[in-house]
């Protein structure tokens, strides 16, 4: 029997008896199948829209931040309810997971709808705040409208795939993701090239896709052993509002200051970018795109690792727990060497795939491999992050979570610049990776000592 067709009562009993190994290795086949189509579709945005013209492309990586701020906020409701529904299947409080279901579910349309609403209203000084030029300004306005229509289905979205990946059944999840995901990738040519919208037909194809992920992924919630979405279980109380914030700050730290920090970023890019302004800004985008993708696999193996992970610790498993996580981080560092290594041999050809532009190929190629120099630390940085989380150690988990993008990156993104001009740009993340390492090490330690 496959673990997403188990009842609630079996899939505590598989996910604390069977080999860390396997069910690891089970848990996240679809969720890096899952990652890895999602980005591949991000990238194919870019990609297509990259034919346009460099203007179009820059403009895509201006409103990634916003997309980030709506992926932050879906995850907040995604992580903070699926965390509380893994560790209550662990301890077998069945009602209480199922709404908790649809509290988060209902909580992200909700919120989803006012920032779409509120996003629309302010829609030009939004687009320039998030640093557009004059000469990118009119391609920001046009995909920026259209992905604010849809924020309510990226939100919810969101929130159904990561509690159906907390209830062991990641791959319901996959379906809804990869089908939407190929979907994008056909409208993409479709609506740009063919009906002539530009890069409206991008964003277009995006929200299309999203609207149809989300109606198979709240169909999947109603199979298996499940937890249906009901408004009638829809319980907005101070005890699950909470417990949401407690598992949520974590992802909204991560995502939410990764928004942040790609404005300041194309802010920098354009200042610091001279007469390739433009290029440097679609150079950083292009860029951002490419590592996201390389790291979607280790995300997507870490996912695996999240119900595992809340399942045992909630059943008092915790000798299961460690086992795990270093599992996956011995896996995911050995991996991320031999994506850094490919790719910062690769790099310049890489961001030829995105633009034929020279500067854009210039600015980005060296940016890229500076990334990958330090890219396998990645791999215990990202599982500490999902643990701490996972396992309800909210402060700890929202400081590391915070500091990649935020702590050390935004002090970073205004200092390096100064000293160093558009190389300190480029060098920026790099910095901040090692910086986080250095802190992520003592506090994850401090948690696995006191699971005895």
């Amino acid at each position: 029997m496959r673990i997403s067709d188990m009842s609630a009562e079996q899939k505590v009993k598989y996910m604390t008896t069977a080999p860390i190994p396997h069910l690891v290795s089970q848990m996240a086949v679809p969720t890096i199948i899952s990652m890895l189509v999602t980005s591949f579709y991000n990238m194919a945005d870019t990609v297509f829209v990259g034919r346009i013209n460099t203007q179009s492309t820059a403009a895509v990586g201006v409103v990634f931040s916003v997309m980030a701020l709506i992926q932050a906020v879906g995850f907040f409701f995604g992580h903070g309810s699926g965390n509380y529904i893994s560790r209550q299947l662990g301890a077998g409080e069945f009602e209480d997971a199922k709404k908790m279901a649809s509290t988060g579910f209902f909580s992200a349309f909700i919120t989803g709808i006012f920032l779409g609403v509120l996003g629309l209203i302010f829609l030009r000084p939004l687009s320039l705040f998030l640093g557009s030029t004059p000469t990118i300004l009119p391609y920001t306005m046009a995909y920026l409208r259209i992905i604010l229509v849809g924020a309510p289905f990226m939100m919810s979205s969101l929130v159904l795939n990561n509690q159906l990946r907390f209830q062991g059944s990641a791959s319901f999840a996959m379906v809804g993701i990869t089908a939407g995901a190929i979907l994008n990738i056909i409208l993409d040519p479709v609506l740009i090239f063919g009906f002539h919208m530009g890069v409206a037909g991008a964003a277009l194809a995006t929200i299309i896709s999203q609207i149809v992920s989300f109606l198979i992924l709240l169909r999947e919630c109603m199979r298996g052993g499940n937890f249906g979405i009901s408004f009638k279980s829809f319980t907005p109380s101070r005890h699950y509002l909470y417990n949401i914030f407690r598992g949520g700050v974590p992802s909204l730290c991560r995502q939410g200051l990764g928004s942040v920090a790609t404005i300041c970023l194309n802010t920098a890019a354009g200042n610091y970018g001279g007469a390739a302004a433009d290029a440097a800004i679609a150079a950083m985008g292009i860029v951002s795109r490419i590592t996201m993708f390389a790291n979607s696999a280790l995300i997507g193996f870490g996912q695996g690792f999240q119900p595992v992970c809340g399942t045992n610790y909630g059943a008092k498993r915790y000798d299961r727990v460690k086992e795990a996580f270093s599992f996956c981080v011995k896996v995911g560092f050995g991996v991320l060497i031999v994506i850094s290594v490919i790719g910062f041999i690769f790099a310049p050809p890489l961001v030829h795939l995105f633009r034929e532009d020279p500067d854009v190929i210039r600015i980005g190629g060296l940016a890229l491999r500076l990334q990958l120099a330090v890219f396998p630390l990645n791999a215990w940085i990202v599982m500490s992050n999902m643990m701490l989380q996972t396992i309800g150690e909210s402060l700890k988990a929202s400081i590391q979570a915070a500091a990649r993008q935020g702590i050390f990156f935004l002090p970073l993104i205004f200092l390096l610049p100064r000293m160093f001009g558009l190389p300190g740009v480029q060098m920026c993340q790099m910095v901040s990776d090692i910086f986080t390492m250095m802190l992520s090490v003592p506090l994850c330690l401090s948690v696995l000592k006191k699971m005895k």
